[in-house]
């Protein structure tokens, strides 16, 4: 059975997250009924990670193992037309044939994720569910003097979703940048990450954080206070899902 690195986008609007469940939309149950429409049933897609519900991927990795032999060209067209036919908002960008050694998730070092802001009082109209609409300005270097105390190896029990199934707190985080453009009269601020892996809620509620310091609310003394405390109480209120973004993921 050879084996197919897929590359996937989608607007994770509609769906529960990435990992299929009973009764609700995801995106891989999306991906594998696709396959199975083009004759290829009880595939397996394995993701390189599990977004929550309403996060969005523009280089989502995942491979799963078929029966037939197909070009990465042929895949892609007869996989994205059942998807495109059934409405769904998830696309394949690419498919390669890959050794069967290769898994998404396990194979990967780095994992690339964005967060979106849109600083205007106005509310998104083009833009809504794929940014968050924060009403105030943004004070840009102080989220970035903040965002250092993030980095390296910590203990993030903080910034971890109670949910979280991780087995250790203890990630460590590569790099943590918060850039802006001024766009069409408004602020468009994007939080960029990498690292490894990341616990349940994590970018989130780094965003969540970082908003609070561009507001003048925290400083990178409280960001340093919530990280010690390794303790979820500590924690700002936690970003929505629809800012954030896989970006892309490194093998």
């Amino acid at each position: 059975m050879p084996r197919y690195r897929l590359t996937v986008e989608y607007d994770g609007s509609p769906y529960r997250g990435w990992q299929r469940q009973d009764d609700v939309l995801s995106v891989q149950a999306a991906i594998e009924q696709a396959l199975e429409n083009i004759g290829e049933p009880g595939s397996i897609v394995q993701g390189s990670g599990r977004t929550d519900a309403g996060v969005h991927a523009l280089g989502q990795i995942a491979h799963v193992d078929l029966q037939q032999k197909w070009t990465g060209f042929r895949l892609t067209e007869a996989v994205n037309a059942h998807l495109r036919q059934s409405g769904e908002t998830v696309a394949i960008l690419d498919a390669e044939i890959v050794d069967d050694e290769f898994h998404a998730r396990f194979s990967a070092i780095q994992r690339h994720y964005i967060f979106r802001i849109i600083s205007r009082r106005a509310p998104l109209t083009v833009e809504r569910g794929l940014a968050w609409n924060v009403k105030v300005p943004l004070d840009i270097d102080a989220m970035n003097e903040a965002a250092q105390v993030l980095i390296g190896e910590h203990d993030f029990t903080t910034f971890r979703s109670t949910e979280c199934q991780a087995k250790s707190p203890v990630k460590t985080l590569d790099t943590l940048r918060v850039s802006k453009r001024h766009l069409h009269g408004v602020d468009v601020i994007e939080i960029s990450t990498t690292a490894r892996s990341y616990l349940h809620s994590q970018v989130r509620s780094f965003a969540g954080a970082l908003k609070l310091a561009g507001e003048g609310r925290w400083t990178a003394k409280d960001m340093r206070v919530a990280l010690e405390a390794r303790d979820r109480q500590a924690c700002a209120p936690v970003a929505p899902p629809h800012g954030l973004y896989l970006v892309a993921v490194s093998y």
